[in-house]
């Protein structure tokens, strides 16, 4: 449940902080006020994408933050945070999300950081948001097999099956993709240890280009580099006097003067640390020069060796950087090579492996499907009838509404049924309706009235909390986890008694639900727990978006306005005391 909301700089909004109650919650206000804003934020919180445009003008970034608590039964939403680490505490959690005029933008559960993705699914436990034109959705066929399983429990069932599915259908690609590798295998093969002779052959170790490279250097420049040796050589230790010689004269005088004066002592350790260095280096010096060798034919080899190493890479792969060719790639092609030459010379024995997993699953998913289809037939007649029972008290008295379950496909042969399994069954779910007596069932797509779609939405809600009933105990046992349903604008075209229908049956459904409405119409109006108007202020040169909770005092007025476009007009005021009295609890 909503227990607080906090905007800031979203649109109109300034900065606003609202709490909310449990049950049916209001929402009226003159058309432009900003009661779509308040929807559009909290649909940012659920998860909606947004674009930069929702910062409020002058302002660097819009964030919106909750308070949200969850029933202890709801173990859906409670599994998904555990599965992430996110505890709620006190059976509450915190979800904070903002976006800044860069476009980045933040989202937290606790202190968590989650993508929009992540959001989405954990808020969609929780909340479901019907926006203006959500109802619209009902016209897409795929969301009426979501509501027929919500409503007989079989949502669990329905993704395990779906899970086999791809899980046969990955199964299934695999077969036919080694079947086709199968006329291919001996040139494949071929191919394949090829590369690996080459490789083997060239007895490639990963990093020797690099010390090939340096040693091409070395041999190209010798002469120039031998002249340098030499000549860092005579002056480090051979020519009088030389850096050895000096150190060693330096040391000695150091080693006098600091026996006079013990002041000197400290830099006549100093020189003797020099002397020892340098000797250190001349002695490192010496052996190098000794050992520096020119090789005729050696710089060929070397550069061989690179020009293979590069042609191997270019086959193979490898990675180029600035100090060298690396070989790792090399080796892990030879590496991945050996490891398909083994599937490859397996692959007879891996396909008739494979081929009996799939006869299993084949045969374990027909029978899933056999029996998701008959309790999807059985939960149908009964969401059709509560449906069409629902719609008569919503002003639809000659409605007739029916959730067609009809199989996927049928054989050549007209007396015999072949199941077409699909990845969520062997059926196709329907709704279809007759909205006036007489008339034949059709598709929602049919229904031109978007009044009566909008019923029709509340309609299948109602069917899935099982609140028509009256019985507590009943619509717990097949309500749905989410704990909060916002309507925005749902009198869309509808008035008179058709409103007050819904009216009712918005307050059965906030007893077990907390309900978030929009709307323009009085009648619906005043059965709200708790009622909220949006309004626009002018101040300071910027409009501001506000909300406020209304007293029974402001409650009388703002029933008022609605009935009669005047907040003070004693008829208006009489009148809104009339509805006042018969429908507020």
């Amino acid at each position: 449940m909503l227990e607080e909301l906090n905007v800031r700089n979203y649109a109109l909004i300034d900065n606003l902080s609202v709490s909310f109650e449990g049950g049916l919650n209001i929402l009226t206000g003159e058309t432009g006020a900003g009661k779509s804003i308040i929807v559009g934020a909290l649909s940012f919180l659920l998860g909606a994408k947004a674009e930069t445009s929702v910062i409020r003008t002058g302002s660097e970034e819009a964030s919106v933050s909750a308070v949200v608590s969850i029933r202890e039964d709801n173990r859906d939403a409670l599994d998904w945070l555990a599965s992430r680490d996110i505890a709620a505490e006190d059976g509450r959690i915190i979800v904070r999300r903002n976006i800044k005029t860069s476009g980045r933008s933040s989202i937290y559960i606790q202190d968590a950081p989650l993508s929009r993705n992540d959001l989405e699914q954990c808020m969609g436990l929780l909340f479901d948001l019907h926006g203006q034109h959500s109802h619209e959705s009902l016209l897409h066929k795929e969301i009426h097999r979501k509501y027929l399983d919500r409503f007989a429990g079989l949502e669990n069932e329905a993704a395990q099956f779906n899970g086999i599915f791809l899980n046969l259908a990955d199964k299934k690609r695999t077969l036919e993709t080694s079947a086709a590798n199968e006329r291919d295998r001996d040139a494949r093969l071929e191919i394949l240890r090829y590369a690996i002779e080459e490789i083997d052959k060239a007895a490639v170790k990963n990093g020797e280009s690099r010390e090939l490279e340096a040693e091409s250097k070395r041999l190209a420049s010798f002469e120039k580099l031998a002249g340098q040796v030499n000549s860092a050589a005579a002056a480090l230790f051979e020519d009088e006097p030389s850096v050895l010689s000096l150190t060693r004269r330096v040391r000695t005088a150091m080693d006098n003067a600091a026996a006079i004066d013990g002041e000197l002592s400290a830099m006549q350790q100093r020189t003797e640390n020099l002397y020892y260095e340098a000797e250190d280096l001349a002695e490192e010096f010496r052996s190098y020069r000794d050992a520096l060798r020119y090789e005729p034919g050696r710089l060929e080899e070397v550069e061989e060796r690179l020009a293979l190493l590069y042609r191997l890479r270019k086959k193979y792969g490898g990675a180029a950087s600035g100090s060298g060719i690396e070989e790792d790639g090399i080796l892990a092609y030879r590496n991945a090579a050996e490891a398909e030459i083994d599937a490859l010379s397996n692959a007879g024995e891996n396909r008739g492996k494979l081929g009996a997993e799939i006869a299993l699953l084949e045969k374990d998913l027909a029978g899933r499907a056999s029996a998701l289809g008959a309790k999807r037939r059985s939960a149908a007649a009964k969401l059709g009838d509560r449906i069409s029972t629902i719609l008569k008290s919503l002003g639809m008295p000659n409605a007739r509404f029916e959730v067609g379950v009809n199989n996927r496909g049928q054989s050549a042969e007209p007396q015999k049924t072949s199941m077409v399994i699909g990845p969520w069954g062997a059926e196709d779910v329907e709704f279809l309706i007759s909205a006036n007596a007489g008339e034949p069932l059709k598709d929602l797509s049919r229904i031109a009235s978007g009044g009566e779609l909008s019923r029709v939405m509340l309609a299948i809600k109602t069917a899935l909390t099982g609140e028509h009933t009256g019985a507590v105990s009943d619509s717990k046992r097949i309500s749905d986890s989410q704990e909060t349903l916002v309507f925005d604008e749902i009198d869309t075209g509808i008035g008179g008694e058709v409103a007050l229908a819904v009216g009712d049956y918005l307050r059965k459904i906030g007893g077990i639900k907390q309900i978030f409405c929009v709307t323009h119409l009085a009648s619906i109006a005043v059965r709200a727990d708790n009622h909220l108007r949006v309004e626009k202020k002018t101040g300071g040169g910027r409009t501001t978006t506000v909300i406020s909770v209304l007293s029974a005092d402001t409650l009388r007025g703002e029933i008022a306005r609605m009935l009669a476009g005047d907040a003070g007009g004693a008829a208006a005021l009489a009148h809104a005391d009339e509805l006042l009295k018969k429908y507020k609890k």
